[in-house]
């Protein structure tokens, strides 16, 4: 059946070694409609970002770039502005007509850590070709912060389809008549446009900018560190912020998404030329996020911007990104937020879990 495969068919392929790993997977590790990827034990400083390319290993391309290899076993800091190839603990033995896409993981995102999968053979970074058989890799750049990190950690998902499962303008659009995506009129064009949210109804804190000069994140603390040493509250009364160059934010959009149980969804980059600012990478949504079955009101995006050439002056409602469905293979047997332990079901304005609660 054609979709996104869902946790018990991840299981599934476990069994069968089509996902394989050097190190047991855990059930912690499937989600509902992606898996976790964890850090393996050797990571490479590399002087540039790269892809393998057609017919050629990334194990052969690192002695092009390599600058020195690490064993993260004792836990090793990745430094804010490098760039890392880390091997990861899984590999894939994919049948024919079964492709796979990876992203960062939500908190990864909000730690403003751009981390992309890597393939042999590849010629795009998170995606993953039909009957691939090989190693992963993970490409790691802290962009504000350095962080310490050490092997099983996990920073990417990687999501796997069979055949054509995202909803074009009229099935989206039939969706929400049946099973109202977000408040009000929504704004379909090529996914569902999202706006940001600049007037909260209380309070005037809007969002936080990444401090430029921090310490060290070890990503296995939880809600350890006071957000007042990394971030800078962003407070406006008049529904609009200016964001500065090179500058990375945490914002939230202004709807409360909802993603039905038989459908997953994939944060985009808004296309049009709306101003010189991308929202970041990160941006799997499960089945079940913000559904009330599974214990959700609706829930908004939580939104990793960074402002590029010039200054830009956002708006309050100001269409910033768009939400890209597909159809789920089948219904998952776990949702977002009903079985597992979900940590941004029902969020608003919310730093990644390894911050204190304000």
């Amino acid at each position: 059946m054609q979709g996104v495969l869902p946790s018990q068919t991840l299981r599934e392929m476990i069994a069968r070694a089509e996902i394989i790993a050097e190190t047991q997977i855990t059930d912690e590790q499937v989600q509902p409609a992606s898996l976790d990827l964890r850090l393996g034990h050797r990571a490479w400083r590399v002087r540039a970002s790269f892809l393998a390319g057609k017919g050629r290993r990334v194990a052969d391309r690192l002695a092009d770039f390599e600058m020195h290899e690490m064993a993260l076993d004792d836990g090793t800091v990745l430094e804010k502005g490098c760039v890392y190839v880390v091997e990861l603990m899984e590999s894939l033995a994919l049948p024919e007509g079964l492709q796979a896409v990876a992203n960062a993981k939500s908190s990864t995102g909000r730690l403003d850590l751009l981390t992309r999968v890597i393939a042999d053979n590849g010629t795009e970074f998170d995606r993953v070709p039909e009957g691939y058989h090989g190693p992963l890799y993970a490409e790691i750049c802290p962009r504000s912060f350095s962080v310490l990190v050490r092997p099983g950690q996990r920073l990417n998902q990687i999501r796997f389809r069979r055949g054509h499962a995202v909803l074009d303008d009229t099935a989206l659009r039939a969706l929400h008549d049946s099973d109202t995506l977000v408040p009000g009129e929504p704004v379909i064009s090529d996914g569902l446009g999202f706006s940001v949210d600049l007037k909260p109804a209380q309070g005037t804190l809007v969002g936080y900018r990444a401090k430029p000069h921090t310490g060290v994140i070890d990503l296995d603390r939880v809600g350890a560190y006071a957000p007042r040493e990394f971030w800078e509250e962003l407070h406006s009364d008049n529904g609009q912020i200016i964001l500065d160059p090179g500058a990375f934010y945490i914002l939230v959009s202004r709807e409360a998404v909802h993603i039905p149980p038989d459908y997953a969804a994939e944060m985009a980059p808004y296309l049009a030329m709306v101003g010189e600012f991308r929202v970041h990478y990160a941006g799997f949504f499960d089945p079940g996020f913000g559904h009330a079955a599974a214990g959700g009101t609706g829930a908004r995006g939580v939104l990793e911007v960074r402002c590029h050439e010039a200054p830009f002056a956002l708006e309050h409602g100001q269409i910033v990104g768009r939400l890209v469905y597909e159809r789920m293979a089948e219904r998952p047997e776990r949702l977002y937020g009903a079985d597992l332990a979900s940590n941004y079901q029902g969020q608003g304005l919310k730093l990644a879990k390894h911050f204190k609660a304000q």
